[in-house]
């Protein structure tokens, strides 16, 4: 028997509480792939913490982030352990993420205040929705501004121009969520994602040591039942 056949069984002998698999399946039933985020070059890891756990918080599934400089950081007293549960894209460029989005159907819409920047409450967001965010002391490149679908703003009412940008994320998205909430449209018993990822994100989620150990060696992930148990595992 193989070193890794060994951690699998030694695994195999913890199951998941059955109040925490509940928790873990009420989160996921509310997981939505059709918002989300993607901040371009956020310079305070704190910030970029922050947005991830208003994702979280939302039932985003996944952010984005453009990371020019190779050395992204999250903290968990921000996050409040959010990046274990929202799943981070890293893109290197501006080029390579528009295109993927714009590949997976999102519309744009990206926070700037330009000449052709509307406010941003008189926009749908029921549909394929990405809001794109800059850094905290420049906003969003000029570049991102021109190949986002539609520019939007925030109205300030006081001496500032502008938000934080954890904070405008919040806005945003919460926006989304009570359009989507008001048309009837929120997920809440998973079909916010499709089945596949579903269950490979529950099972992640309910026992992440195994789910490494699968990786590694590129085996299936053994199926889950309606109590989160995982099946006796065979030596075939």
């Amino acid at each position: 028997m193989n070193i890794i056949k060994l951690s699998i069984q030694n695994i195999f002998q913890m199951s998941i509480f059955p109040r925490r698999f509940e928790r873990i399946k009420n989160v996921l039933n509310c997981r939505m792939k059709n918002l989300t985020v993607l901040v371009e070059d956020v310079n305070k890891p704190h910030n970029l913490s922050a947005i991830l756990r208003t994702c979280d918080a939302a039932g985003v599934f996944e952010a984005n982030f453009i990371d020019k400089r190779s050395n992204i950081k999250t903290f968990n007293s921000t996050a409040q352990g959010s990046q274990k549960w929202v799943k981070l894209n890293n893109y290197k460029d501006n080029i390579s993420a528009i295109s993927e989005l714009k590949d997976k159907g999102y519309k744009l819409y990206g926070t700037s205040l330009n000449n052709k920047s509307i406010d941003y409450r008189k926009f749908d967001y029921c549909e394929n929705t990405c809001f794109v965010l800059g850094a905290e002391k420049w906003g969003l490149s000029n570049e991102l501004i021109s190949m986002v679908d539609q520019s939007i703003f925030i109205p300030m009412r006081g001496m500032v121009q502008s938000l934080n940008v954890s904070v405008a994320a919040s806005i945003l998205l919460f926006e989304a969520i009570r359009q989507r909430k008001n048309k009837g449209i929120l997920p809440s018993n998973g079909e916010g994602l499709n089945i596949d990822e579903y269950q490979k994100t529950l099972f992640e989620w309910c026992y992440p040591e195994l789910a490494a150990v699968y990786k590694k060696s590129a085996k299936e992930y053994p199926k889950l039942n309606d109590q989160g148990e995982l099946d006796p595992i065979t030596d075939n």
